[in-house]
């Protein structure tokens, strides 16, 4: 019994050790499936060499070497370079086309292996010699010994232990029968049948050949790499406009952010109010528009008070008693007028006559007016309608805001501060879309409000894009010093662990993520404190394109 069961496990280890030889198969000379390393899948062949003054990447295109020259220090496109390339048979001139790319046409890209190539370049009074290589892709009738499509070993794999698992139970079953020559039998066609499609002439590389042939029309694109580095070809740089500086480690004086708003200037804003209530009226033209420059002195508007009915009772009182009046003074002027010339009376009392009623008249004439004429509401300064809501019949109240006049080229910033701020100092102050504006100090309030200290700063020079009221920040120079690298806010972003990253320009066409801390430095520059060294290339514009490759 013991050895039924001993021959049954013997016949299960010779099936996994043929089954395991059978999984080998899949693994062949060029197909090991070891850990590849990380490189860019869908990429032409290229080779890429750099100088103090110059990066260059040459990428074969078919029969045609295209050639991509660019500044080491800025990555922007060198144009009217005259670019000499040493090539097997003769040496050429590359031709620079329409889109900044040097081209030259290249036959012997059509040989397998790599070509040895040495580029003279000259641009801008610089010359420089670059060597580099070029490995061309084998051609797709070839066979191929590049590694398997990514799964099919996995694939066969499972495949194979579970078979092995089953042929397993199956032969000791039979073992323990006695059947080993029927065993043996079925552990050898099944090996054929396993090892048959596999092993035949070519080696099986339809899979590779499919592979190369969409790696061939596919085209480049940027991706990222398994070890987290970006791989963006030139083309598609040219396309994100990627640009790169080289950090420099400087002493810096550190910044201070304020919150703040824009607010009028002073003395050249203005309220139009209403003196008395009553009811608005336009005058000719009607009442100007929001946005509608005017100039001090323009009537914008009419109240006219509303009169009460007691006090029209008294005022048509008063005007019956005016009335008598000014006609018994009519009569006795006239009848002075008639006895004067005979010196009856004397000419004073004609002239007192006179004068009285003129007096009479001009109060009658008053109580008309305050009945009839309306307040003018005139603009105290010059600028434009910045509020207004004037309806024409809409009753106000006194000291009512009819309108607000404010000029737009002169405005201010009043920003918040917990602490003194040194009026030598300089300030800027940055929108939420990044557009920054020159600051002039004005003053400091000594009253405190919500636990800070008002700062007014005037805007100096164009204030486009500003509005009355706009929130903003203000970033103020104080007297601490910090020791870091200056980098544009554009090569900061944040990812969505809140952390901040900078990418490194780590080769001609790779870009390395670096996590970096940060602080304000002014309104174009933050400050990289920590995380990335001095000397190095940075993407200073573009970055979050480069960050949302995958």
């Amino acid at each position: 019994m013991f050895s039924l069961f001993g021959r049954a496990l013997r016949a299960l280890a010779a099936a996994a050790i043929l089954f395991g030889a059978a999984a080998q198969g899949f693994a062949h000379e060029g197909h090991d499936h070891e850990e590849q390393p990380s490189v860019a899948a869908g990429v032409l062949s290229r080779g890429d060499a750099t100088s103090g003054s110059f990066e260059l990447v040459a990428v074969a295109n078919g029969e045609n070497l295209e050639i991509f020259l660019d500044s080491f220090v800025s990555n922007e496109p060198v144009k009217g370079a005259t670019i000499e390339v040493e090539a097997p048979g003769s040496p050429a001139k590359a031709v620079e086309g329409a889109d900044g790319t040097y081209r030259l046409a290249a036959p012997w890209l059509a040989k397998d292996g790599p070509t040895d190539l040495i580029f003279t370049v000259t641009a801008g009074g610089i010359t420089d010699i670059l060597p580099l290589t070029i490995v061309a892709a084998p051609s797709a009738g070839a066979p191929q010994s590049g590694p398997a499509p990514a799964g099919s070993l996995n694939t066969h794999s499972i495949l194979l232990v579970s078979g092995g698992v089953l042929v397993g139970a199956l032969l000791s079953a039979i073992v323990l029968r006695g059947a080993r020559k029927t065993a043996a039998l079925i552990i050898v066609f099944l090996l054929m049948g396993i090892r048959g499609p596999h092993a035949h002439e070519g080696h099986g590389h339809e899979q590779d050949k499919a592979q190369l042939a969409i790696r061939t029309v596919s085209g480049e694109r940027a991706q990222r790499l398994p070890d987290g580095t970006v791989f963006v070809p030139k083309t598609v740089q040219r396309i994100f406009g990627l640009r790169t500086i080289v950090t420099e480690e400087a002493v810096h004086r550190k910044i201070t952010e304020l919150p703040g708003r824009i607010i009028p200037d002073p003395n050249a804003s203005g309220f139009v109010q209403s003196a008395v209530g009553g009811r608005l009226s336009a005058p000719n033209g009607g009442f100007p528009r929001l946005g509608t420059r005017v100039k001090q002195g323009d009537i914008l508007g009419y109240v006219t008070p509303p009169i009460q009915q007691i006090d029209v009772s008294d005022m048509r009182q008063r005007q019956g008693e005016l009335d008598q009046q000014i006609s018994i003074v009519e009569r006795r002027y006239a009848r002075y007028e008639q006895l004067a010339p005979s010196g009856a009376i004397s000419r004073t009392q004609l002239d007192e006559t006179r004068l009285e009623l003129e007096g009479l008249r001009e109060r009658r004439a008053a109580i008309d007016r305050s009945r009839r004429e309306p307040e003018e509401l005139i603009a105290p300064v010059a600028g434009v309608i910045a509020e207004g809501s004037a309806v024409a019949g809409q009753i106000v109240q006194p000291s009512s805001v009819v309108f607000n006049i404010i000029d737009p080229a002169q405005l201010w910033v009043e920003a918040l501060s917990f602490q003194s701020i040194e009026p030598s100092q300089g300030a800027r102050a940055s929108t939420y879309t990044g557009r920054n504006y020159d600051l002039t100090y004005r003053g400091t309030g000594f009253a405190d409000r919500s636990q800070s200290v008002p700062v007014h700063f005037a805007v100096t020079g164009d204030t486009a894009g500003l509005r009355a009221g706009q929130f903003l920040t203000v970033l103020v120079t104080t007297n601490e010093t910090r020791q870091g690298l200056a980098v544009p806010r554009s090569s900061v972003v944040r990812g969505s662990n809140g952390q901040d990253f900078v990418y490194e320009h780590v080769a001609a066409e790779r870009f390395a993520p670096r996590s970096v801390r940060t602080e304000p430095l002014d309104g174009d520059r933050v400050l990289v404190v920590s995380g990335f060294e001095p000397g190095k290339r940075i993407v200073s514009q573009g970055t979050d394109l480069l960050d949302h490759v995958r």
